[in-house]
């Protein structure tokens, strides 16, 4: 899962959208550096993470990758599973894509504080609101893939393997609705059981 389905699934559990973001900023262990729902959102982002790479559905689109590519398919599936959420975004949500995109980029440019703590800024909200939305379009899903590939050490190989994520694209339409489904509920259940918690 990328940026709009960690949102969407920090929602779920009403948790503090930033979380959702963060879980790809910060490393190691938290040991109460945020404030404690921000936490719980950054855990839950891991969690997610790790149930996502280990679902089913998520193994078996892995499996028709080229075997080079393969390395690198989870990264392009989580880019191409948002865009399957932009596309289909009614099913999920009362809330039009864009008005979730501008109140999710207004709660992270308010969270400046939360970001410092991570060592970065917060991104301006027009800037993030835009980048949400691209998630909609093919060309935004090809910038994607190349902006993400420009963090790697050796960002050649994520660009081959992403070159036909449009192949793949049939699969993963297929397979949201139980891979949200899946991951909604272990968002919910995450945020139920830290609820508890002291």
């Amino acid at each position: 899962m990328n940026y709009l389905a960690h949102l969407w699934l920090s929602e779920q559990a009403g948790l503090p959208l930033p979380g959702a973001i963060l879980g790809d900023m910060v490393r190691g262990r938290l040991d109460g550096r945020f404030p404690p729902q921000l936490e719980r959102s950054i855990q839950l982002h891991r969690r997610i993470d790790v149930v996502t790479d280990a679902h089913p559905l998520v193994v078996a689109e892995r499996s028709r990758y080229a075997p080079g590519a393969r390395r690198y398919a989870g990264i392009v599936l989580d880019i191409v599973h948002d865009h399957c959420l932009a596309l289909d975004w009614p099913r999920y949500s009362d809330e039009s894509l864009g008005d979730f995109a501008r109140r999710a980029a207004q709660d992270l440019a308010a969270e400046s504080a939360g970001f410092a703590l991570a060592g970065k800024a917060a991104p301006p909200a027009w800037r993030f609101r835009r980048l949400l939305l691209s998630y909609a379009g093919a060309k935004g899903i090809d910038r994607a893939i190349r902006r993400t590939a420009s963090w790697l050490k050796k960002p050649e190989g994520l660009i081959e393997a992403g070159r036909d994520w449009r192949d793949h694209l049939p699969q993963a339409q297929a397979g949201l609705p139980q891979l949200l489904a899946d991951l909604r509920r272990t968002a919910v259940d995450f945020a139920g059981e830290t609820a508890q918690r002291p």
